[in-house]
């Protein structure tokens, strides 16, 4: 997909230096394996190396986690850098992230990805934020105790934010990746039942949201919607609609009494009024915990660099939340900031980027590549 932008970086690189030739080489690799196309041969031979992997189990102050490492084979000592799941039932398995490890390690980074249980179960909350952590305090123990890169996907990039803003963490945490992070967890959430997304011009996007977001919400605080008697068998429909387990969804829906059967029915119907209206006096009930996960108003001591990307059309944390956390970064510690048309929420799939947008995505992951392998 990128190789037209190899001509254009062969000549404005060589003039600028090789070391940022070689990050933004890496960076079309980055994104060609990820969109799961063909690295061109001159980058395979200059920026890509063979990755093995290490599973492991790391015991923290905040619990215990599993973990994988991604170790490019020639740079066993590469610098290192957190790559951080997103809200997903596949956790550090997920495909999307397995191949963005491996495809940062093959270009000269010692990549792990850890596996956080409540993330991964879709409960978004403030434990996370030292789990994230004390992650990025022990990868940058195994790395000589120098510090890392922490690059936090989806929600994860919102609490990675958070992690580097407190003092403990500040000299194990090079720099934050923010992708598809949400400033104000409410503000996202009123966005799910409106789909309007607020911009700080004032100005808000119309934008159907997905139903992703109204579900997590629903599931994360089921005892809002549902009586105690009809918890676990609605939590499990919901948990196997949203585990894209449907086999498990039909066959958890066919054991439901007919109050628990309408109740379910109600609760996946996110257009509804009726749900919208429970929506609502839910997330009125847990402003504290949103709070809580928000970067918005406590980034002010943040003293780590950032980088923030988005989807321009991300309809389950609009892109709007992006330029919120622009005006909460300091600005002495923003690096990049970039909103594209070329992905959506964590996938490129952008519709007809052109140039000029394929080159801005390759110099931003440039950046970030250069940031995670100076020393």
């Amino acid at each position: 997909m990128l190789v037209v932008c190899l001509g254009m970086l062969l000549v404005v690189d060589a003039v600028v230096g090789w070391p940022f030739l070689v990050a933004r080489l890496q960076a079309v690799a980055v994104l060609d394996r990820v969109g799961a196309q063909p690295v061109p041969a001159l980058v395979r031979w200059l920026a890509v190396e063979p990755v093995k992997t290490t599973e492991l189990t790391l015991t923290l102050p905040s619990g215990v986690e599993r973990a994988r490492m991604y170790i490019p084979v020639n740079h066993p000592n590469a610098p290192g850098m957190v790559l951080v799941h997103g809200v997903h039932y596949l956790g550090m398995d997920e495909p999307r992230l397995e191949a963005f490890a491996s495809a940062m390690a093959a270009c000269g980074l010692r990549v792990l990805t850890p596996e956080l249980p409540n993330i991964k179960d879709y409960h978004i909350g403030a434990s996370s934020i030292a789990s994230i952590g004390d992650t990025a305090a022990w990868m940058a123990h195994a790395s000589g105790d120098k510090p890392v890169g922490v690059m936090g996907l989806s929600f994860s990039g919102s609490l990675s934010l958070l992690a580097a803003a407190e003092p403990r963490y500040k000299r194990d945490i090079k720099f934050v990746v923010a992708v598809g992070s949400e400033g104000e967890m409410s503000r996202v959430a009123n966005y799910y039942l409106t789909g309007k997304a607020l911009r700080p011009s004032g100005e808000a996007e119309v934008l159907a949201p997905h139903e992703y977001g109204a579900l997590v919400l629903e599931y994360e605080s089921l005892e809002d919607f549902v009586p105690a008697a009809d918890r676990d068998a609605v939590r499990l429909v919901l948990r196997n609609h949203l585990y894209e387990d449907f086999a498990g969804e039909r066959a958890a829906l066919a054991k439901l009494t007919q109050g628990q059967l309408a109740e379910a029915k109600q609760l996946m119907d996110t257009t509804s009024p009726t749900t919208r209206r429970m929506i609502a006096e839910s997330d009125a009930r847990h402003m504290a915990a949103m709070a809580s996960v928000s970067p918005d108003g406590r980034l002010a001591q943040l003293a780590t660099p950032v980088f923030l990307l988005h989807g321009e059309g991300d309809n389950i944390i609009p892109s709007a939340e992006t330029q919120w956390l622009e005006k909460d970064v300091p600005p002495s510690e923003m690096e990049a900031s970039l909103i594209s048309p070329v992905i959506s929420h964590l996938d490129l799939d952008g519709k007809g980027p052109g140039f000029a947008d394929q080159w801005r995505l390759v110099r931003f992951f440039a950046q970030v590549l250069h940031a995670a392998e100076a020393r």
